[in-house]
C-alpha cells in the first residue's frame, strides 16, 4: 500500500479539536468525520449535562453504536425505555425510534459511532446558530423527528 492510500482513511491530526455546542446542556466533539473513513463511520463524543435528552427520532440511514463512557444514560428504544451505566454499548438500529437522555444529577459522556457516517455534519450545522430550520435539515440527513424525550 502506498502513501497516499495508507493515509488517505486516517484523521488530519494538524487540526484543532473543536467542541460544538449542538443545543443548551450539550457538547459534542466531531472525533472521526466519515469524510476521514470515505464515508464508512463517524465517531461523535458527546457531553450532557443534567437533565438534557435527545427528541424521539428515527434515523433512516444509518445505525448507531453509543458507548457510555462516564455517567447512566437513560434510552428509549422501541417501546423500551433503560438505563445504560458507564462500559456499556447500546444500539440503536436505523428505523427504530429512539432517544436517549441525561436523567442522573452527574454528567453524562457517550461516544457515538454512526454506521454509515456523515450525519455528524448536522452538528456543524446546528453549532453553526442562526436562524435553521430543523425539519428541512433533519430530512437532508434521513432523520425524522417524533416528538419530545418520551422519559
Amino acid at each position: 500500500m502506498g502513501k497516499s492510500e495508507s493515509s488517505s482513511c486516517l484523521p488530519d491530526r494538524n487540526k484543532p479539536a473543536e467542541w460544538l455546542q449542538t443545543r443548551p446542556g450539550e457538547r459534542c466533539l466531531i472525533r472521526l468525520p466519515a469524510a476521514d473513513t470515505n464515508g464508512a463511520y463517524s465517531v461523535v463524543e458527546i457531553v450532557s449535562d443534567p437533565g438534557d435528552g435527545t427528541p424521539l427520532h428515527v434515523h433512516q440511514n444509518e445505525d448507531e453504536y453509543l458507548f457510555v463512557l462516564e455517567g447512566t444514560a437513560r434510552f428509549a428504544l422501541g417501546d423500551r425505555v433503560f438505563d445504560a451505566e458507564a462500559g456499556t454499548m447500546v444500539t440503536l438500529p436505523r428505523n427504530i425510534p429512539h432517544a436517549w437522555g441525561n436523567r442522573s444529577d452527574l454528567r453524562l459522556r457517550i461516544a457515538a459511532v454512526c454506521y454509515p457516517g456523515g450525519v455528524e455534519e448536522a452538528l456543524r450545522v446546528i453549532a453553526g446558530g442562526g436562524l435553521i430550520d430543523i425539519p428541512a435539515l433533519a430530512a437532508r440527513f434521513g432523520v425524522i423527528a417524533l416528538g419530545p424525550t418520551p422519559f
